[in-house]
């Protein structure tokens, strides 16, 4: 990410003109920036760590345009520390070492440093471990942002002595108030009609760079006043939305949908399902992703759920897209509306668990087979009773290994199929209960 509150050293009037617009509206105290209320209203952990005087490192988790570089600039700039900027895309060794040498010289001549230090999970672990001595003898407050979920891509070691805070996507009320900004910057109205601003924030997609870069284009039209909205969108390109397929948002949205049709809410299962394919994830995924829905929320309950999630992937693959995904979406409003039970997914757990609490124990001697004389000698297959010999094809038998208490693992709920299911599980308990008091 590049800097984008860098002063430009040349004050000329031409020089300034030429500033990008992002530059030119950057706030130069905390209480102009747009946005992140929560991190800097009176109540805001930001501000209350400023107002006590206690700073201390922080890594800023959001996603791109939110101002994540603004506020570490100005936060050295409330704290009189030198301002440091890094890439972790860019810097190696050398500029760490570098950097480093150079704090500890201010810190010796009685000032501290405030690393800012970009996509700081782009850093592998030796790289992040280098800011630990630093950070525990004060030498350094680091400040890192970063885009990824610090849990999974940021060292422990540095979480346990830094603070996340989360920056938000700027709503559509901050984009309004910097389209405000701007057009006092620029000295002129644009004279945008309100739905033409609506289309304006909607391609901004709650970021605050790309938002400007868009007005500066709409500025620079020699008709920009009064253009409507079906022309600004005809003639800027729409900002691709958030979405990582290997990141944080890939998980979000698969977590999305999938909580979605559990939920039984077939529109917010079709748009994060949309969502998705907007995003450019690959449909043979959803296609996977929906049949373990089907076996996992669903199961018995409706057990043609997983047929339908297996004929529409079918489908995809004879198809391809478009077409393909109309049949995936068919599988999606389906799977919403289906009962829903994870008493199998239940049962299996618990049963995967007994099973490996209880080892190597054998089957009960009588339902194994005896094909030879000394296994038959030893007591193999004896006291089996065939079940189709018994007049209701039920012989009420144990299969359990013959120290085990018998458990229960599979408890149908009373939705869909799966009613019928428990009415022949309570008929198949009644007979055993009978046919051991019989004995």
């Amino acid at each position: 990410m590049s800097d984008l509150f860098q002063s430009d050293p040349d004050p000329s009037p031409k020089a300034q003109a030429m500033r990008p617009l992002a530059d030119r509206v950057r706030p130069s105290e905390l209480k102009d920036v747009i946005g992140q209320q929560h991190l800097l209203g009176p109540e805001g952990s930001l501000r209350l760590m400023l107002d006590a005087g206690a700073l201390s490192s922080l890594v800023f988790w959001g996603p791109p345009g939110v101002g994540k570089t603004t506020l570490a600039r100005l936060l050295a700039r409330e704290t009189d520390f030198h301002f440091e900027q890094i890439s972790a895309i860019f810097s190696g060794v050398a500029e760490l070492r570098k950097t480093f040498d150079a704090a500890k010289l201010r810190r010796k001549a009685g000032q501290g440093t405030l690393l800012f230090v970009d996509e700081i999970h782009r850093f592998n672990k030796a790289q992040q471990d280098s800011f630990l001595p630093l950070m525990e003898d004060g030498t350094i407050l680091l400040v890192g942002a970063t885009t990824e979920n610090p849990s999974f891509e940021i060292n422990s070691a540095v979480l346990s002595r830094a603070q996340v805070l989360t920056l938000n996507r700027l709503s559509e009320g901050d984009l309004r108030a910097l389209l405000a900004r701007a057009e006092r910057e620029l000295a002129r109205d644009l004279a945008l009609p309100e739905e033409t601003q609506a289309a304006l924030i909607a391609m901004a997609d709650g970021d605050g760079r790309a938002m400007l870069n868009l007005i500066e284009q709409v500025a620079a039209w020699p008709d920009h006043a009064g253009v409507s909205a079906a022309t600004l969108s005809a003639r800027l390109q729409r900002r691709a939305a958030q979405y990582d397929k290997s990141g944080d948002g890939h998980y979000n949205l698969i977590s999305a949908l999938h909580k979605s049709i559990r939920g039984s809410d077939p529109d917010a299962a079709l748009y994060w399902f949309s969502r998705m394919l907007e995003g450019g994830e690959d449909p043979r995924f959803l296609a996977r992703r929906l049949t373990r829905m089907a076996v996992e929320d669903i199961a018995l309950a409706d057990p043609q759920a997983q047929q339908v999630c297996l004929a529409a992937w079918q489908s995809y693959e004879s198809l391809g897209s478009p077409e393909g995904e109309l049949a995936l979406a068919n599988a999606v409003i389906y799977l919403a509306l289906a009962p829903k039970s994870n008493a199998a997914y239940v049962a299996y757990k618990a049963a995967r668990k007994l099973a490996a609490q209880t080892g190597s124990l054998a089957p009960p001697k009588h339902i194994l087979n005896a094909p030879t004389k000394l296994m038959k000698e030893q007591g193999y297959g004896a006291g089996y009773a065939y079940d189709h010999d018994a007049e209701d094809g039920f012989s009420g038998q144990n299969y359990f290994p013959d120290t085990i208490t018998r458990p229960s693992f599979y408890e149908p709920v009373e939705r869909g199929f799966e009613r019928d299911l428990g009415k022949r599980v309570a008929y198949f308990a009644k007979l055993r209960r009978d046919r051991n008091r019989d004995e």
